[in-house]
């Protein structure tokens, strides 16, 4: 496997400096902070469990995204799910973020190998 493909926390491990466990503790940290488009209209209280329920088996009918599924089946106005989508990407958690809340890499760690990351990863084969 070339570095080309590696993920990020792959190759944090690779270095030794998070364990699996710590990408596992990372990555269910961000699931549980980046709410899905669903989620957070319920919370607004613009949708239900069974709205939601619905809108889902109509995205999986049509592969369209779930925002457009839910103005095509007027669940939602386009407003709304241009607002919801505006408040999900102000609250995303990035991968590297949630290492640093976890207190297994500082910001400086995670600068450093993120440009070590980038360097090696876009690489040609005699560079790398």
């Amino acid at each position: 496997m070339t570095l080309r493909y590696l993920l990020f926390g792959q190759f944090l491990q690779k270095k030794g400096l998070v364990s699996f466990e710590d990408i596992y503790r990372a990555r269910m940290l961000q699931k549980s902070h980046n709410l899905r488009i669903g989620q957070l209209a319920k919370e607004k209280g613009l949708l239900t469990d069974d709205d939601i329920d619905k809108i889902l088996i109509f995205q999986e009918e049509s592969l369209e995204r779930f925002g457009e599924v839910a103005v095509e089946q007027h669940y939602l106005s386009e407003e709304e799910v241009a607002g919801l989508l505006g408040q999900q990407k102000d609250e995303y958690l990035f991968f590297g973020e949630a290492l640093i809340r976890l207190g297994l890499l500082t910001e400086q760690q995670l600068i450093e190998n993120l440009k070590d990351f980038n360097q090696q990863k876009f690489a040609t084969p005699r560079q790398a």
